[in-house]
């Protein structure tokens, strides 16, 4: 469950950033202000506070959001929102001559966007999506507080049902766990990462 919610709420991220960071970079200033203010709106409210609003705050006639939709539902948006500015700063750090060489070359907008500056921002924005990937596999964990039974939810669980033999066991292993997840991820990660550089 804890794999299901961070992988789910991760690709919500990779995926509703996009139009995000395009709304950021746009040229027409009211979109960036407002993209702008809707990002950091995401950014400034703790991601429990999302988790319990969907939760327990929206119903639309007989609709509800399950805990486990909920959960999905408000990493991927929190997600989104610091995607965006990832992918916004890989894109910042793109020399302007890469921009104006494509277009010397008879490239359009959007073949310069596609073929010349989103793998070269990609190549720059990984370290930072990677890390923010291992913080949301920890993050995951607050799910646990509206009912999803991930690995906090299962130790939590366990330690009540068994209060005088449990002690911190559950908790150590789930921490053991997280770690066990956490440290192959970096090491793909890296390996990527130096791939991609040397293909650069």
């Amino acid at each position: 469950m804890t794999l299901l919610v961070t992988a789910a709420a991760f690709a919500i991220g990779l995926i509703g950033g996009i139009p995000l960071m395009l709304g950021l970079r746009s040229r027409h200033r009211v979109v960036r202000l407002v993209v702008r203010f809707v990002v950091d709106l995401i950014r400034g409210i703790p991601p429990i506070v999302w988790l319990f609003v969907l939760f327990f705050g929206v119903s639309i006639g007989a609709f509800r959001f399950n805990a486990l939709a909920a959960a999905i539902v408000g990493l991927g948006v929190i997600s989104a929102a610091y995607v965006a500015e990832i992918y916004r700063g890989g894109f910042a750090t793109l020399p302007t001559g890469q921009t104006e060489a494509a277009r010397a070359l008879g490239l359009g907008r959007r073949a310069t966007f596609v073929r010349v500056l989103a793998p070269q921002a990609a190549r720059t924005a990984l370290p930072s999506i990677t890390t923010f990937l291992l913080a949301l596999v920890k993050d995951s964990s607050i799910a646990s507080t509206i009912g999803v039974t991930d690995m906090v939810f299962a130790a939590n669980t366990f330690v009540r049902q068994n209060p005088m033999t449990a002690g911190l066991t559950p908790f150590f292993v789930a921490a053991a766990v997280y770690v066990a997840i956490s440290i192959p991820l970096a090491i793909v990660a890296r390996r990527l990462d130096s791939r991609l550089r040397r293909s650069a």
